[in-house]
């Protein structure tokens, strides 16, 4: 799994207001997007699904973080066409660091993906980002995904869908508080993956594979000072091997990287 930075997504509480939609604050309700800016992506299904909430959520507005492509280009000729350009901000690349505070100022974030094999298997990364900073994910409801999340614990849209990524956009609005209940079940799903629990799974599995690998040298190295099996053995094998042998183990166990 990979899982944001700990250090820079520190994990916060959803923050809903008793169910109050946003527009009685007299703020913007923001919706955000972040990544890459190409078409698997589906920020023009973001597009059509914002202007179909638009009406419905007075003063919402659309904000896009990531490096101009001609992908970009070509959505925001529709949003021009479409009249949306007083809504729709791209604000360009950040570094994670700074991605915090833009994720912060944000109501919901969306991974409006578009069908393809590699959105049906992938987890992105930004789902955490977004559940760490507890704010709402809404997501694409696919393999990938619901290998980790359930309805209660992630807000879907049926993949490629604008018409249901608007409805979900419009249910976080209309229901803060049940969509900070749905965040708070996240975070937990977010902890059982955070990085410090899986580096020990990956520890586990690297050690298992390489006592495993031990084991069948040891049966080789065995089978040449036996005599048996003799095509497998190589000039010089048996006890002088065994050295070679540990030296090459001892390697593999070279100091773990410090973010360990």
């Amino acid at each position: 799994m990979n899982s944001p930075d700990e250090e820079i997504f520190p994990l916060r509480p959803p923050r809903a207001d008793g169910g109050s939609p946003p527009r009685v604050r007299g703020k913007p309700f923001v919706i955000m997007y972040h990544g890459s800016l190409v078409e698997r992506n589906g920020l023009d299904l973001a597009i059509e699904a914002f202007e179909r909430v638009r009406d419905s959520i007075p003063g919402s507005q659309l904000r896009i973080y990531g490096w101009a492509t001609p992908f970009l280009a070509r959505v925001m000729d529709s949003v021009r066409a479409k009249g949306l350009e007083d809504a729709v901000h791209v604000l360009g690349p950040r570094r994670a660091e700074d991605m915090v505070a833009a994720i912060e100022e944000c109501d919901v974030g969306i991974i409006p993906n578009r069908r393809s094999v590699f959105t049906e298997i992938s987890t992105p990364t930004r789902i955490f980002e977004y559940l760490a900073l507890g704010k709402p994910a809404i997501a694409p409801r696919v393999v990938g995904i619901q290998d980790y999340f359930n309805n209660e614990s992630l807000i879907f849209f049926e993949l490629g869908n604008a018409e249901d990524l608007a409805r979900q956009i419009a249910y976080v609005f209309f229901h803060p508080g049940e969509a900070a209940e749905i965040v708070k079940r996240g975070q937990e799903v977010y902890l059982t993956h955070a990085w410090r629990e899986e580096k020990h799974t990956l520890v586990k599995l690297a050690s298992d594979l390489l006592s495993h690998g031990s084991v069948e040298e040891a049966s080789l190295n065995r089978d040449c000072r036996s005599g048996r099996d003799q095509p497998k053995c190589e000039p010089g094998d048996g006890t002088s091997s065994t050295g070679r042998s540990r030296s090459r183990r001892r390697g593999s166990f070279a100091s773990k990287p410090s973010s360990w």
